[in-house]
C-alpha cells in the first residue's frame, strides 16, 4: 500500500487493510474481533497497527487531561494522515462532536451494557458492605468514573451502607490487581470489556441498571474511516447493527445536549421495547451521591434513514428536562 491511504482508487484489492488500535489488551482484543469479521466479509487480510494515545501514557485523572478524546485523537490523526485505513474505538470514548473528514462506518451489535463488580472473596456489593461494616470500616471500592461514584454513593446513602469510592486509573489487570493485593475491597469495571478479554468468571456481581446506569455508548464499538474511502466505508457498513447504532445515538445526543464529558457524573441508557419503542434513561448527579436526578423518555422510532435523527431528538428532549431540573449545577458546569 506504500504508506498511502486506501481510497476507491487503491489498485491492490488484496493488500492488507491497516486497522489502527490502542495498545491495551482490551483494545487489541476488540480490534482483533473486528479484524476477523472484516476479513470474513471482504476476503482482505487485516493487520493491526498499534498506536499509543495520550490517555494511555498519562497517569492523571481523565478530567485533568481532557476527557474521553484523549483515547481517540491519536487514532484519528493516523487516519487523516493515511497511516491507517480504519480504526476501532470503544464508542463511549468518542467525543460527541462530528469530526471533519471522518465517518462512523459501523457500530456493531452491542455487548452487555452493565457494569460489573469484582470484589474480594466473591462478594456482592450488599454482602461486601455488610461484611466490612461488621469489621468496623467502610468498603473501599475503586473506579475511575464519576458516574459510577455518584451512583455507588447514592446506593450507599439510600441503604445506610458505608462505602468509600477511590479514584483509580489503569488497565484491567492493574485495577483487578488492587483487589487481589488487598489495597481495595472491590473495583467496578464494564462487563463488556471483561467478556471480551475472557475474564467474565472474575465478576462477582453484575450491577443491575436500576442501581447503576451505564455510560452513554458503553458496551458498543465504533469503526471509523475517512470520507475519502467510500468503498471501504460501504464494506465496513456490513458490520453495522441498526438497533445498536440508533440506541447509542439517543444516548450520545443526551450527553452532547448536557455538554458533559467523562468528568461529569452522567449516565444514559437506551433500550428497545415493543413495537419499535425506544426508552432512554438518564442520570445526572453529584459524585458524593447526595443528589441524583434520574429521568426517562420514550417514543416510537422507525428504523429508516431518519432513525438516528429521531433518536437524537429523544436525547435532546430528555436533556432539556434534566437541565430544567438543575442538572447543570449538579455537574458543576453552566449550560451555555
Amino acid at each position: 500500500m506504500n504508506g498511502q491511504p486506501l481510497t476507491d482508487q487503491a489498485p491492490a484489492d488484496t493488500a492488507p487493510l491497516r486497522l489502527g488500535t490502542r495498545r491495551s489488551a482490551l483494545a487489541m482484543a476488540q480490534s482483533g474481533m473486528v479484524a476477523r469479521e472484516v476479513t470474513r466479509l471482504t476476503g482482505r487480510p487485516v493487520e493491526l497497527v498499534e498506536i499509543t494515545t495520550y490517555g494511555d501514557t498519562s497517569r492523571e485523572a481523565l478530567a485533568q487531561i481532557g476527557g474521553t478524546g484523549v483515547f481517540v485523537s491519536a487514532l484519528r490523526d493516523a487516519l487523516l494522515e493515511g497511516r491507517i485505513d480504519f480504526a476501532v474505538h470503544s464508542l463511549k470514548d468518542l467525543p460527541t462532536a462530528e469530526p471533519a473528514g471522518l465517518v462512523l462506518a459501523a457500530v456493531p451489535e452491542r455487548e452487555d451494557v452493565r457494569d460489573a463488580l469484582v470484589a474480594c472473596e466473591g462478594l456482592t456489593l450488599e454482602e461486601l458492605a455488610e461484611k466490612l461494616a461488621g469489621a468496623g470500616r467502610a468498603a473501599r471500592i475503586g473506579t475511575g468514573s464519576p458516574r459510577r461514584m455518584a451512583q455507588l454513593n447514592a446506593w450507599a446513602r439510600a441503604r445506610g451502607a458505608q462505602i468509600e469510592t477511590v479514584a483509580i486509573r489503569g488497565n484491567v489487570d492493574t485495577r483487578i490487581g488492587y483487589v487481589a493485593s488487598g489495597e481495595l475491597d472491590a473495583v467496578v469495571l464494564a462487563t463488556a470489556g471483561l467478556n471480551r478479554l475472557g475474564r467474565a468468571a472474575e465478576v462477582t456481581e453484575h450491577l443491575d441498571p436500576e442501581l447503576m446506569i451505564p455510560a452513554p455508548g458503553q458496551g458498543a464499538l465504533a469503526i471509523e474511516c475517512t470520507t475519502a474511502a467510500p468503498a471501504l466505508a460501504a464494506a465496513l457498513a456490513a458490520l453495522d447493527h441498526a438497533p445498536t447504532r440508533v440506541a447509542v445515538a439517543a444516548e450520545r445526543a443526551l450527553l452532547a445536549a448536557l455538554e458533559a464529558g467523562c468528568s461529569a457524573p452522567v449516565a444514559g441508557l437506551a433500550t428497545w421495547g415493543h413495537q419499535h419503542e425506544l426508552r432512554l434513561e438518564g442520570v445526572v448527579g453529584t459524585a458524593d451521591g447526595a443528589t441524583l436526578l434520574k429521568m426517562s423518555a420514550h417514543g416510537p422510532i422507525v428504523l429508516d434513514e431518519t432513525a438516528e435523527q429521531q433518536a437524537a431528538a429523544l436525547g435532546h428532549a430528555l436533556a432539556a428536562r434534566l437541565l430544567d431540573a438543575g442538572a447543570a449545577a449538579l455537574m458543576g458546569e453552566r449550560a451555555r
